[in-house]
């Protein structure tokens, strides 16, 4: 938050275009890490109950807050840099989050800060009336995560095995496929018929009912079929587009927020779903490197944008099939609906329609994991708040 802020105030003061361009790179920059960090400490420091409503209601109903803002700051404020000022100055109300908001206690586990970790747990139950037991962790808990934690982790973890591999891969194209779509139709506001700040208004306020959408479908649904029946519906609406008569504007407009909201349900839903599928040693990698997959969409998104100067619904036409291409890779990803959250790369559920070759090691660890599932979904209940 303090890049993205700070860096912001500075672009104000850009002398040239060059410089400007990088400084709005390192906004870009904080804001994203920003955004990942805070998806994935709420999706960690939470229980069940909350964590779903923190992800859409929380984050992204806010974030809708925020687009619908924008052009009514950019119809009223024309200087550019005054609106810079007004869009970076709500920044410096989050500083005080710092002393307010705690570490994850998943993730100080994962490093061995049992103490810190504990600490905050007994805080937690203080501040909702309940009484932690005087042993929080039995001494097998902590040598068991004293064992996990002797494991170091990097990036490379994201490939280690077949399973976490293909998960990896599908969701690498599935989120940056779905950013393309995105900010593809976001881009495309101006290009639609009719005034460009009321068409940039209009595709804010449907991310509203898309969130909410997304929150009852996270909440009560497989996540599975969901996230890929919502692409479906995107894919296909954009390809309808193509073909209702050129003088229906209305009905057009009308299709690509159908489009739009289909679109920003599953952006929604997919930060959910990944980082249900990681465990807890690598969630935070595995969100941000698919974050990263689908900044490269948001790149490559202006270029779909400017295929309309060739052919009206050229654009409609790629993010559509692309979209429904989502949506069918959506399919093979493993359902996490209603499963703990995993803290190991052995814990994660596999990839649907993958054969895996038994080996020795794979059926010890299978005969152990009944008795190692009750163990850690004891941990998990203990960690959550």
């Amino acid at each position: 938050m303090a890049v993205q802020t700070g860096f912001s105030l500075i672009q104000i003061f850009s002398p040239t275009w060059e410089i400007f361009c990088l400084l709005f790179f390192l906004v870009g920059l904080g804001q994203i890490s920003n955004y990942v960090a805070a998806f994935v400490l709420g999706s960690e420091i939470l229980g069940d109950s909350v964590r779903i409503k923190y992800s859409t209601l929380g984050v992204c109903l806010f974030y809708a807050f925020g687009y619908i803002a924008l052009p009514a700051f950019a119809y009223f404020i024309r200087d550019w840099k005054m609106l810079l000022l007004a869009i970076a100055l709500p920044g410096l109300l989050y500083v005080p989050l710092w002393w307010f908001v705690p570490e994850s206690p998943r993730w100080l586990l994962s490093q061995g800060r049992v103490q810190e970790a504990e600490t905050i747990i007994r805080k937690a139950a203080k501040q909702n009336g309940i009484t932690p037991p005087d042993v929080i962790f039995e001494q097998e808990e902590l040598e068991d995560i004293k064992d996990k934690t002797e494991q170091t982790h990097n990036i490379l973890d994201l490939v280690k095995t077949r399973n976490i591999r293909c998960i990896t891969i599908m969701s690498l194209l599935v989120w940056m496929i779905i950013t393309i779509g995105y900010f593809g139709l976001s881009l495309n506001t101006p290009n639609l018929h009719g005034d460009a700040y009321l068409n940039c208004f209009l595709s804010a306020v449907v991310e509203v009912p898309a969130y909410i959408a997304s929150w009852l479908l996270l909440q009560y649904c497989p996540r599975r079929f969901s996230l890929s029946g919502i692409l479906f519906l995107a894919g296909v609406v954009l390809l309808v587009i193509q073909l209702l008569p050129p003088d229906l504007n209305i009905l057009s407009i009308c299709m690509v927020m159908i489009g739009k909201f289909g679109v920003t349900a599953a952006f929604s839903m997919v930060y959910v779903y990944s980082s249900e599928l990681y465990p807890t040693v690598v969630r935070n990698m595995g969100v941000g490197v698919c974050s990263m997959a689908s900044r490269l969409g948001s790149i490559i998104s202006p270029y779909f944008v400017f295929l309309g100067q060739y052919d009206e619904y050229l654009p409609y036409i790629l993010m559509g099939s692309l979209t429904v291409l989502s949506g069918i890779l959506t399919i093979f990803l493993p359902e996490s609906f209603g499963i703990p959250l995993p803290d190991t790369i052995d814990q994660m559920q596999m990839v649907k329609g993958v054969k895996y070759k038994p080996s020795n090691t794979g059926k010890q660890k299978h005969k152990g994991r009944q008795e190692d599932e009750d163990e850690d979904e004891m941990v998990l209940k203990k960690t959550a708040f």
